[in-house]
C-alpha cells in the first residue's frame, strides 16, 4: 500500500509554477497596472476642467516606483509589490485635496474618491476574473503572456 496521498494536483501546478519564474508576478502587475488605467480615466473624466491641470496630474505608480511629490493621498511613496498607486496632484498642482473636499469659500467638486469607489468592486471582480484565468491557464501547462 502506497502512502502517497492525492494533492489534487497542487504539486504539479507549484512544479509549474516555479518554472514560470517571474511571469506570473508580472501578469499580476499587468492585470493591476490595467486596472488602474480603466480607474484613472475614469477620475480624468470626472475631474473640473478649468486649466486641464489637474486632469493632467492623475498619475498612476507601477510596483517599485515613487509617486509624484505632493500628490494625494500622501506625498511621496513607493509603491510595494503588487500595489499599483493612483494619485492626483504634483508639484506644480498642489491643490487636488482642496477641489476634492473643498475649502471655506469653494464648494467641493468630488472627482477622484468617488471614482474610485463607484469603480472599486467592478475592477476587484476584473482583476479576480484575470488573476484567475492566469492560474487555470498555468495549471493546463499553457504558456502565459507577459
Amino acid at each position: 500500500m502506497s502512502d502517497k496521498r492525492n494533492d489534487g494536483g497542487l504539486a504539479n501546478f507549484n512544479k509549474r509554477l516555479k518554472a514560470l519564474g517571474d511571469a506570473p508576478d508580472a501578469m499580476i502587475d499587468k492585470i493591476l497596472m490595467r486596472a488602474a488605467h480603466r480607474v484613472a480615466l475614469k477620475q480624468r473624466a470626472a475631474a473640473p476642467e478649468d486649466t486641464s491641470d489637474l486632469k493632467r496630474s492623475i498619475a498612476i505608480t507601477a510596483p517599485g516606483e515613487t509617486t509624484p511629490p505632493y500628490s494625494q493621498p500622501g506625498g511621496a511613496h513607493v509603491a510595494g509589490k503588487h500595489e499599483v498607486i493612483i494619485t492626483a496632484g504634483n508639484a506644480d498642482v498642489r491643490y487636488a485635496h482642496l477641489v476634492e473636499h473643498g475649502t471655506a469659500e469653494t464648494e467641493a467638486q468630488p472627482f477622484f474618491l468617488n471614482t474610485f469607489h463607484e469603480q472599486r468592486a467592478k475592477e476587484q471582480q476584473n482583476i479576480k476574473r484575470q488573476a484567475m484565468k492566469v492560474l487555470r491557464d498555468v495549471n493546463a501547462g499553457k504558456k502565459i503572456d507577459v
